[in-house]
């Protein structure tokens, strides 16, 4: 009949039980300063989605969708007999940036805050419009004060919680506001509401629930006790996930919940859905309901719900999706870009991917916290009061001294502590320009094997999308055989995880393997758990994509290991080494004309190009470099080393906004000074790649007096003065008449690569259409010249 659009937040619960008579005042300090630790981050996700029910054929899905300046989210809407859009009218709202959206029966809330920054802003206000049965609309301001953390609501009612003071504020709801009660609860976070019923986590963590009268007796009394994180409400029912992943509910009889592990659930009328830990969606009800076959494989990042309609925001592109009813199940993506959280200045749990995509500055959108598990009680401290109590249950001057001492004391060391902590976690992040290297040996036994569960979930989740079914699973020992106990002997390079060995298999081929290495004994523990989660990164990354790409110029992946923490990938072996050895290392090298240099080049932006251009979705490499491209036994150049890739944004105008990574010469000064990525980071270090060719000078290099030089800042004003022969590498002959002007041609394409600002650099595909033609050139007569704007004709 009715239901709640339910706030699916994470929450941290910790049971934990302590007299408050006056007999026992005091808490240790330790007990103090760890109970503290244990509930630092407790963060609230504002809805982003909302379901609204015009009339009983009309549902408006609103959601908060990307500006194209990225200076205010759009509030756009769209109903189900009009897929074209709806237009509100907003007066005052629209010089303001929503930050979350709610709805109900003929109502849509939205949120919003003076500031641009919503983080910081003081004081918020909540407008409504209501949807009238003459088909008209009534917009009203109905909340001005002091900021909501959070807000919710069902069918009928709206509610919010009040930053700094817990203060729940609800509207629409006479009967709550007028009893003296339940106008003065507090909830300190994850609110959702029902038909007449309020629940949400307390300050001490306990789910509580209140409610305006007897009908909510099974809800308002039958909360449970335990470990929770995820909270949603339906119409005269509630469920809640607790410590293991399970559901929990209560209230009226509903259909049998389903067995699994989940990290959120949404109640709708008679149907349920849930979230898995894997991002997958489950649901169930009444008549059969399930979730569309097209959508059961697709991971997603949140859940909103209105009676029988359900929305969802997709993990991979922050699309929605919604399903429930014949019009949206017809349709498929009902927005894109999707705000899938509120822009802030710091996250206590790491961000999401691609939060500059919906943030501008140094705003950021964070990751749910997710604390199920509560330390065993044997774990806690057990430490007598400070002081007994006196007899009489007073307090004397010296125990209130002492509480006193203790409670600045705890805090001094609390600040202290998260001082130092913050202090190594910047120190940490700042330092990590390139991501390739030997990895750290982790001896801190409880953080390898939580690393490793998580590696073994994508490792399941690749698998079972059957992008890796392809390759071969080898066992450990086929490995150690293989390559002789991973002996010196065999060991061959570096990649961006580990070491790589050439091996032998059983059946006599001869295989490149990459083993991530062990890493030594760290001093924090912080750090250490950060670099065996970008081992695994590294690992997946280059499984997944080069498990799902096919091109004659990308070396291939034969398979994997993934056995006894350790972590192993099996490629075809190339010959003839790297590009980097044949220009820096080798004196005699096959390498040693312009044309097999010009072939080389083309055969690896032929790669490039593909995963720019054809791979679905696009690919950008972000660590291109000579060492990188490699030779196989015909001398044909092929792109490796997958560990730093991440799936590229869907066009030009687009960017990926995260922390830089590459290698130290051939990293994009764009997206090294503004962490905005783009396939053309990876234009300009293959431009980087085409000065190497040309000079055989290193990317980063030192001159005779032992200072050391970038390759770009001397190689490029030579070739703008027309004076290339004065740079070309001496172990190369001379080029012939045909091959100088081939030479010129690709020293004006790798000037336009290594171009300061993204936009003026060329695609890959015109770098591929450049270099085929210079090719061309050093068999024949070729006419080139440069115009006036600096591109290149022929």
């Amino acid at each position: 009949m009715t239901d709640a659009s339910p706030v699916l937040h994470t929450y941290t619960r910790k049971h934990h039980e302590t007299s408050t008579s006056m007999a026992d005042p005091f808490l240790s300090f330790f007990s103090l300063t760890l109970f503290l630790l244990l509930n630092l981050s407790y963060i609230s996700s504002l809805p982003t989605v909302s379901i609204s029910h015009i009339d009983s054929n009309q549902t408006l899905v609103c959601a908060l969708t990307k500006s194209p300046a990225q200076q205010q989210t759009h509030l756009n809407c769209t109903t189900t007999n009009s897929p074209a859009g709806f237009q509100l009218p907003v007066n005052d709202g629209n010089r303001y940036s929503f930050v979350g959206i709610v709805g109900g029966a003929g109502f849509l809330c939205a949120l919003s805050s003076p500031s641009l920054n919503p983080s910081a802003a003081r004081t918020s206000f909540l407008v409504c419009w209501r949807f009238l049965p003459n088909g008209s609309t009534v917009y009203k301001r109905i909340y001005l004060g002091p900021s909501l953390k959070d807000i919710d609501s069902g069918d009928s009612h709206v509610c919010g919680i009040v930053s700094g003071t817990n203060q729940l504020v609800c509207w629409q709801w006479d009967q709550f506001n007028d009893n003296p009660i339940l106008n003065r609860s507090k909830f300190h976070s994850s609110i959702t509401v029902g038909e007449n019923h309020v629940c949400g986590f307390s300050q001490s963590g306990e789910i509580t629930c209140l409610g305006d009268n007897s009908n909510n007796f099974n809800i308002t009394n039958s909360s449970p006790v335990g470990n929770y994180s995820a909270i949603s409400a339906g119409y005269n029912r509630v469920c809640a996930v607790n410590s293991t992943g399970g559901l929990d509910c209560w209230g009226d009889t509903m259909i049998s919940k389903p067995n699994g592990v989940f990290k959120s659930v949404s109640m709708g009328d008679n149907r349920f859905c849930a979230i898995r830990d894997d991002g997958t969606v489950l649901c169930w009800g009444e008549n059969g309901f399930s979730l569309p076959e097209n959508l059961r494989q697709v991971s997603f990042e949140s859940l909103q719900v209105n009676r029988g309609v359900f929305c969802g925001i997709l993990t991979l592109n922050y699309s929605l999706y919604c399903w429930g009813n014949e019009s949206l199940n017809s349709n498929s993506i009902i927005f894109g870009d999707v705000l899938p959280g509120l822009c802030t200045t710091t996250c206590d749990c790491g961000t999401i991917p691609n939060y500059g995509t919906f943030c501008s500055g140094t705003l950021m959108i964070c990751k749910p916290c997710v604390y199920n598990q509560s330390p065993p009680e044997s774990l806690l401290p057990s430490v007598p009061p400070l002081l007994p109590p006196r007899s009489n249950g007073g307090w004397s001057t010296k125990m209130i001294a002492y509480l006193v001492v203790g409670i600045v004391g705890g805090s001094s060391f609390l600040i202290v502590l998260c001082f130092f902590f913050f202090r190594f976690c910047k120190s940490n992040e700042g330092s990590r320009v390139h991501d390739s290297g030997p990895m750290e040996n982790i001896q801190i036994a409880s953080q390898l094997q939580a690393s490793n569960r998580i590696l073994v979930k994508k490792l399941s989740h690749l698998i079972s999308t059957g992008n890796a079914n392809h390759l071969e699973e080898f066992t450990l020992q086929t490995i150690i055989d293989a390559t002789n106990g991973f002996s010196d002997e065999n060991r061959i390079g570096i990649g961006s995880f580990g070491v790589v060995y050439r091996a032998i298999l059983p059946n006599g081929q001869t295989v490149a393997v990459k083993r991530a290495e062990s890493t030594s004994t760290s001093s924090f523990p912080g750090g250490t758990k950060k670099r065996q989660e970008d081992t695994n990164n590294a690992f997946v990354n280059e499984l997944e994509f080069l498990s799902r790409v096919n091109h004659k110029n990308l070396v291939q992946l034969l398979g994997f290991c993934e056995e006894n923490n350790e972590l192993v990938l099996v490629y075809e072996f190339m010959e003839n080494g790297s590009l980097h050895d044949h220009l820096h290392d080798f004196y005699s090298s096959n390498v040693m004309s312009w044309p097999d240099r010009i072939k080389l080049a083309l055969d690896a932006a032929r790669g490039v190009e593909y995963l720019h251009e054809y791979a679905d979705p696009p690919i950008i490499h972000r660590d291109i470099k000579s060492s990188n491209i490699l030779l196989d036994g015909d001398w044909t150049g092929k792109v490796s080393d997958f560990g730093l890739s991440l799936l590229g944004p869907p066009d030009d105008g687009s960017h990926l906004s995260l922390r830089a990574a590459g290698t130290v010469g051939y990293m994009d000064p764009e997206y090294y000074k503004f962490e905005q990525l783009t396939a053309k980071s990876d234009v300009y270090s293959f431009g980087v790649v085409l000065l190497e060719v040309l000079s055989g000078l290193r990317a980063i290099h030192k001159n005779e007096e032992g200072e050391r030089r970038n390759v770009v800042d001397v190689v490029v004003p030579y070739i703008v003065h027309e004076e290339i022969h004065r740079i070309l590498d001496h172990k190369v002959p001379p080029p012939t008449p045909f091959e100088i002007e081939a030479v010129k041609y690709v020293g004006y394409l790798a000037v336009d690569c290594v171009t300061l600002e993204g936009k003026d650099r060329p695609t890959m595909s015109e770098v591929v259409s450049c270099l085929e033609r210079a090719l061309t050139a050093c068999s024949t007569v070729p006419v080139f010249s440069r115009s006036s704007d600096g591109s290149l004709h022929e």
